[in-house]
């Protein structure tokens, strides 16, 4: 086990899948307490089963429900009693040129990337403030540092996940240890190519992907070592790429 994580807990949404999924099994491998948010219940709920209901709790909730959001980290606390950390995984990709006028993808990915952000930090933050600690972690992406053609709303939804972070890590000194994390992977092998929709696109960024993507696992332990950390260390970025990815 990795000590320093031993029954933290940690709050995951977009918990059904990919990046979510993988890092709820490594960190309770390393001895942390998962709670696990996403739409897909019957999909928690067999995760749960795998981990173990004592490791492990499942909540249906949509990031674009502000309410919901709140309900579910409150349940979250209610269950284990704190809030170690939080991962805002849960994200959206639909990737395509502007001149398609995708509008309902471009409102979707700022609803789910930002909005969904936002109603996380809104949901645990008074709780990270009255415990006087806490750690936020926050998926961007290469996007979120490199911008391509086809990506201009995506793009500019982890260019903000990681302007939130930072402003976040700055607002919550006077709090006590309260630490900020961003991990912006890029390539992994997850479900995040099937939202591309746009035809032509989803052909060439499924192919990439399957050429080039690497484990999830690799996200899991950025996660986990960032979590690792004493609390007078503040891992504030982790940036990594498939080695084959240019």
């Amino acid at each position: 086990m990795n000590e320093p994580v031993v029954d933290k807990v940690v709050i995951i949404t977009g918990a059904s899948s990919g990046l979510g999924e993988e890092t709820a099994r490594q960190l309770v491998k390393s001895g942390a307490k998962v709670a696990l948010g996403a739409r897909r219940k019957d999909r928690l709920d067999m995760l749960v089963a795998e981990l173990g209901p004592e490791n492990a709790s499942a909540f249906q909730v949509d990031v674009t429900d502000r309410a919901g959001v709140e309900d579910f980290v409150a349940d979250a606390r209610a269950k284990w009693g704190k809030v170690d950390a939080m991962l805002h995984n849960a994200g959206v990709m639909p990737l395509s040129p502007l001149a398609m006028k995708r509008t309902d993808e471009w409102d979707l990915c700022i609803d789910v990337n930002l909005k969904g952000v936002l109603y996380g930090i809104g949901a645990v933050l008074p709780i990270m403030q009255e415990q006087g600690f806490g750690q936020n972690l926050f998926v961007s992406s290469v996007a979120g540092h490199v911008v391509n053609p086809i990506g201009a709303v995506y793009c500019a939804t982890k260019f903000g996940v990681r302007a939130i972070a930072e402003s976040l890590r700055q607002e919550v000194k006077g709090y006590g240890p309260l630490r900020t994390t961003i991990l912006s992977p890029g390539a992994v092998d997850t479900e995040l190519p099937a939202s591309v929709k746009a035809e032509g696109v989803h052909e060439a960024v499924s192919g990439i992907y399957q050429s080039i993507a690497i484990p999830p696992s690799s996200f899991a332990q950025a996660v986990i070592f960032a979590l690792s950390q004493p609390e007078e260390v503040d891992i504030n970025e982790i940036l990594f790429r498939p080695t084959k990815e240019a």
